[in-house]
């Protein structure tokens, strides 16, 4: 192309020949925070101490895969766990992967540098709990009585199942009893739970008993599931193998529902003792107007003792509407009387406190010879 012939506008390169511009403060943290996770970290070749360059590039231009710089970025392609450097006094390759990633995974590093009693097994094969294992199930024992045995059953049988136990359940059923069990000694296996109200013994192999307490029928569960054995014998009708649940009895329901209707009535007893200390007092009956009971009101206003009263009286026949026309005069009466009473009395106020002004007074001007002397 022509230059002369080129009407194009000229383009200049605006760095060529200046300084390098500086970084800003958000370029600086992050490149300090990348010297701290990985301090030979650096885009040139350069010396270090793992091969010819810690940087990303090696002398020749070429890209340098370094372990620590690929883990610091969190990319690129990473080296297999077998063909690492042994660095950390001959442990294998895949041994120093798993103790230099799994730290973060497992939760502990600078905040928690104990890590739990774990045996490391290799990065592909977990961990393994080497401490001791505790075993908390208590073991049940044999039960001996007057003329019975009874067997726990062995330590690896499931628990016997019950049902849900019905609201103030105090009887229970118990089956598989031998033939030659008597209620003698269903009450001597179950006197230990608690009181024993009464026991209702089948011809079928089993038998109900009722409790006093509620808290009876929880212990005698706990016989579930042992083997009864009458006399040390071991015949089909000497031996069973108990089983003890909850039973749904009418006199239980009945009971447990009489105890909710009294202490139902016992709380609105005392909500309702509650709510008559909170209230407010009712005011006094007011009496209905007539010409005695004004008469009775009249000689009340005049008294220092009832004049409170009498005028609360006087005010409530005002503002039901008592005064009509024709006892317009006996309320007029009321009024002067009530406000004669209420002038006396203010006189007495004006009396009484220039008295006390004259006492003080007094007090000050005895107070201040008693100074100068």
């Amino acid at each position: 192309m022509d230059p002369t012939m080129n009407n194009s506008p000229l383009e200049f390169n605006a760095n060529k020949n200046k300084p390098p511009m500086p970084k800003t403060a958000e370029e600086l943290n992050i490149s300090n925070e990348n010297k701290m996770m990985n301090p030979g970290f650096g885009m040139g070749p350069g010396p270090g101490p793992g091969g010819p360059g810690p940087g990303l590039m090696d002398d020749q231009g070429r890209p340098h895969h370094n372990y620590q710089t690929t883990m610091a970025l969190g990319h690129g392609d990473m080296p297999p766990p077998g063909n690492m450097p042994n660095n950390l006094d001959g442990m294998p390759g895949d041994m120093m992967m798993a103790g230099s990633m799994m730290p973060q995974q497992m939760g502990w590093g600078p905040m928690n540098p104990e890590p739990p009693m774990m045996m490391m097994t290799g990065f592909n094969q977990g961990f393994a709990w080497n401490g001791p294992v505790s075993n908390n199930i208590p073991t049940k024992e044999v039960l001996t009585f007057k003329s019975s045995v009874l067997i726990p059953p062995p330590p690896g049988a499931p628990p016997p199942t019950t049902r849900d136990q019905p609201m103030g359940c105090r009887t229970i059923f118990v089956g598989g009893i031998p033939d030659a069990c008597t209620e003698e000694i269903l009450r001597e296996i179950f006197e230990n739970c608690g009181k024993i109200g009464s026991v209702r013994l089948s011809k079928k192999n089993f038998s109900h008993l009722r409790f006093e307490q509620e808290d009876a029928v929880n212990k005698a569960i706990y016989i579930s599931g042992y083997r009864l054995k009458i006399d040390n014998k071991d015949d089909k009708a000497n031996t069973g193998r108990l089983h003890v649940d909850f039973a749904q009895a009418r006199d239980d329901q009945y009971d447990y529902e009489c105890k909710q209707r009294a202490w139902q009535r016992e709380q609105r007893h005392r909500q309702r003792l509650a709510e008559e200390r909170l209230r407010p007092p009712s005011p006094p009956p007011i009496i209905h107007y007539s010409e005695h009971e004004a008469q009775a009101l009249s000689d009340k206003l005049k008294g220092d003792d009832t004049f409170m009263k009498a005028s609360q009286v006087l005010m409530t026949w005002l503002e039901r509407g008592d005064c009509s026309k024709r006892s317009s005069n006996t309320f007029y009466s009321l009024v002067q009387t009530c406000n004669s009473h209420i002038r006396r009395l203010l006189t007495e106020k004006q009396q009484h406190e220039e008295e006390v002004l004259r006492a003080k007074e007094k007090f000050k001007q005895q107070l201040e010879g008693i100074l100068r002397q």
